[in-house]
């Protein structure tokens, strides 16, 4: 399958951790960070200053936030860390922050600056601005200000509205922005967090696919021993590319059992277990469980009881396979990756949001031992990594799917008939879109849900009372944040004609124009 075992020894790697003080661009820092080619992690705002000693980060950057640091109950950082001599950015809150703990104070500001500022460049000294353009475009998003810089600070950049829109402490390796580097709106943003991260801190920019791949590898080898591994197979990139992983790392020790819940798209069954029995061969273990999914989903509307239901099945079917199958098993393989564990509540201050994912579940119930390979990595490195190990384009490059497939994207009972409904529907928006080649570079995800309710319509003379068809597709990089795709009118229309004409029972389609936030990119 084009990954080979190995067993070279690898070195550790440099660390940035991002404290979260309730930033909605949190995760977009860190994967600023790591497209600058640094490792970065998120980890809560009241992170203490021992925790981060024993942890050894190379540089900590402090990330905005909602709230005013003077208010009671403001999120806090311990003040120590300023003194660990570890490099430190802070960021809109976190320059604020920063500052009052260092002695400065910070007020309400005449003026609030929202959006798009022209920002001057004060000192030539600067570390973070050094050779950029003394004029630029910055995103603010602010109410509050620092009055003047904290003692040993010098004010390196301004705004009209805001004096202290940057300040520098290079001998303490201290430093502050107003603005929001992180956001594609500043214009020299990610330019600054290079200069922070190369000049500031001294880092060099080696965390690549390679360091990815080594990393994961070495984990894996140091956490299964000799022992044997069994990894669920959803059919999506996360799970091939977890699987491809631990097999890199202990080769025919692994088994991959694929379970067909029935709910997957049309022909989607088929070539999943094809380009997975190509991968693995006879480690791979098929199981086509439709009618026991769709049996107990019977009658069932209840969003979140649909995930459960699903959940539990899905458990009694792969633990019957591992019972009768592979009963000297001690490992389970789940392709949990970065957003799914921040937005189901593993990243502190998140909230669950998406429960329909497998953080946790099986090894409680089942007894093994959880192996997560992917669980630091966004969806754009889990391709990259997945291309390098040689998977195909067909996995690679496949749309994201969430775990309980249609079940999600059918509002209401989930019945044979409704799901042949969506299929056919689905269907016809996948062949469209695949006919063209002026799509947004962005498509992250396109698809058809079926929302419930029935309109009346008029087809062949007669009156009708049809099914609704909502056509979602959105532009994302790595789904922490979605924008609805501007798809062409001429597109809209051929998808619409097509689904009313061809699949039986269906009288209208409408199109989702909504971004995430404030909706999720799925429906339930």
């Amino acid at each position: 399958m084009g990954v080979k075992p190995s067993t070279a020894k690898r070195s550790g790697r440099d660390t940035v951790l991002v404290l979260d003080f309730g930033a909605q661009y949190a995760q977009l820092i860190a994967r600023r960070v790591r497209e600058a080619r640094v490792f970065s992690e998120i980890v809560p705002g009241s992170i203490s200053a021992r925790q981060i000693e024993r942890r050894k980060p190379k540089a900590l950057i402090l990330s905005g936030g909602p709230a005013s640091v003077y208010q009671p109950g403001a999120p806090e950082c311990d003040p120590e860390i300023f003194d660990l001599g570890i490099p430190v950015l802070g960021i809109c809150y976190g320059h604020q922050l920063m500052a009052q703990a260092l002695g400065a104070e910070v007020e309400r500001g005449r003026v609030e600056e929202y959006g798009r500022t022209h920002l001057t460049v004060v000192s030539e000294a600067s570390v973070l601005f050094g050779d950029l353009p003394a004029r630029q475009s910055v995103w603010m998003s602010h109410s509050d200000a620092v009055v003047e810089g904290p003692k040993g600070f010098d004010v390196t950049a301004s705004t009209p509205h805001t004096p202290v829109a940057a300040m520098e402490y290079p001998e303490r390796g201290l430093y502050g922005v107003q603005f929001h580097p992180e956001v594609s709106h500043t214009t020299h943003g990610q330019d600054l967090l290079k200069r922070f991260l190369y000049k500031a801190v001294g880092l060099r920019p080696n965390w690549n696919v390679v360091s990815i791949i080594d990393s994961a590898v070495e984990a894996v080898e140091k956490q299964v021993g000799d022992a044997s591994v069994v990894c669920a197979l959803s059919g999506g990139v996360d799970s091939a590319v977890a699987a491809a992983l631990v097999y890199k790392a202990i080769g025919s020790r692994l088994t991959c059992v694929f379970v067909d819940h029935g709910l997957l798209r049309e022909g989607e069954a088929r070539q999943v277990e094809r380009s997975f029995r190509d991968l693995f061969g006879r480690n791979l273990i098929p199981v086509h469980a439709g009618e026991q999914f769709l049996s107990a989903l019977e009658g069932v509307t209840d969003p979140e009881e649909k995930r459960k239901i699903i959940g539990k099945t899905f458990i009694d079917v792969f633990e019957k396979v591992c019972q009768e199958q592979l009963d000297d098993t001690q490992f389970l393989v789940q392709g949990t990756i970065y957003p799914d564990w921040i937005e189901s509540g593993g990243g502190g201050k998140a909230a669950g949001i998406k429960s329909h994912h497998n953080v946790g579940g099986l090894p409680d119930v089942m007894k093994l031992k959880l192996v997560e390979p992917l669980r630091e990595l966004f969806k754009d490195e889990v391709r990259r990594v997945g291309t390098d190990l040689g998977l195909p384009d067909e996995i690679i490059m496949r749309q994201p799917f969430p775990g309980p497939g249609l079940a999600v994207r059918i509002l209401g009972p989930i019945t044979g008939e409704r799901l042949a409904l969506l299929r056919g529907a689905d269907l016809i928006v996948q062949e469209e879109l695949a006919k063209r080649d002026d799509l947004d570079e962005d498509l992250w995800q396109a698809f058809a849900v079926l929302p419930g309710f029935r309109s009346v319509g008029v087809q062949g003379d007669g009156r009708t009372y049809g099914e609704a068809i909502v056509v979602r597709a959105v532009t994302s990089l790595d789904a922490m944040t979605a924008d609805w795709a501007r798809l062409p009118h001429d597109l809209l229309d051929t998808i619409s004609r097509r689904i009313v004409n061809e699949v039986r029972g269906v009288n209208r389609v409408l199109y989702d124009v909504t971004s995430k936030p404030p909706a999720t990119i799925e429906y339930e």
